[in-house]
This record gives C-alpha cells, sequence and structure tokens, in this order.
C-alpha cells in the first residue's frame, strides 16, 4: 500500500468513525422518526465515504463537510440534537448526494412520505 493510500484509508476509516460515534452518542436521546432519520443520514454518509474514497479531492471535500455538519449540527441547550439538526442535516446530505450524481443515496425522512392508511381504513379521493 503506498503512503498515498494509506492516508485515503485512515480518512475514510476516520469519517466513518465520526458518523458512527455520533450515532452512537445521540441514539439514546432519540425515538421513533427521528432515531430512523439519524440512521439513514449515518447509512447514507458512510457510504458516500466508502464510494468517494477514491474520487476527486473536491468530492471527497464535499463528503467530508456533510459528514462534518452531521457530527457538529447539535442544539446548544445540553448538546442534543434536536430535529430541527436532522432536518437540516439531510438538507445538507442529500445536496451532496445530487451533486455526486447518488440518488440512490437520498434521505428521505418518515414524515415526507405519503401517510400510510391503516388497513380497513377508507380513503376518498
Amino acid at each position: 500500500m503506498t503512503v498515498e493510500q494509506h492516508g485515503l484509508r485512515s480518512g475514510t476509516d476516520v469519517l466513518i468513525r465520526k458518523v458512527d460515534s455520533h450515532l452512537a452518542a445521540v441514539r439514546s436521546s432519540l425515538r421513533g422518526s427521528e432515531l430512523e432519520l439519524a440512521e439513514h443520514l449515518a447509512r447514507s454518509l458512510r457510504e458516500l465515504v466508502i464510494s468517494t474514497a477514491q474520487a476527486s479531492a473536491a468530492d471527497r471535500a464535499q463528503v467530508r463537510a456533510a459528514v462534518h455538519y452531521f457530527v457538529l449540527r447539535r442544539e446548544s441547550r445540553g448538546n442534543l440534537l434536536s430535529v430541527r439538526s436532522l432536518a437540516a442535516a439531510q438538507r445538507v446530505v442529500n445536496k451532496v448526494v445530487r451533486q455526486l450524481g447518488r440518488p440512490d443515496l437520498l434521505v428521505e425522512a418518515r414524515w415526507e412520505r405519503e401517510p400510510a392508511v391503516p388497513a380497513g381504513d377508507v380513503v376518498l379521493r
């Protein structure tokens, strides 16, 4: 492994560890759709980090910025991640995903989807 490859690999590892550590830290304070959103953001970010490890410096910088935004975006009170912070991180991650041509990694929040209708309910249109 060349020095350059080692540098890319360790940079990738550092970013993934940041994402994983942050997700582990917020798991205790998030529930339901907020936790689901945080997990989806983490999953997309991990995939972006891995898939851009050999990409241009500009692409890697975009991914690194999205990771840092997700990891550092916290509520000022008590250092907890808020729903607003998650929504902001979602916008940043989705912007990077679109710019890198990876629509498969778009993060959709549960509350953005059409609400599910319980079985037996009638929907009039």
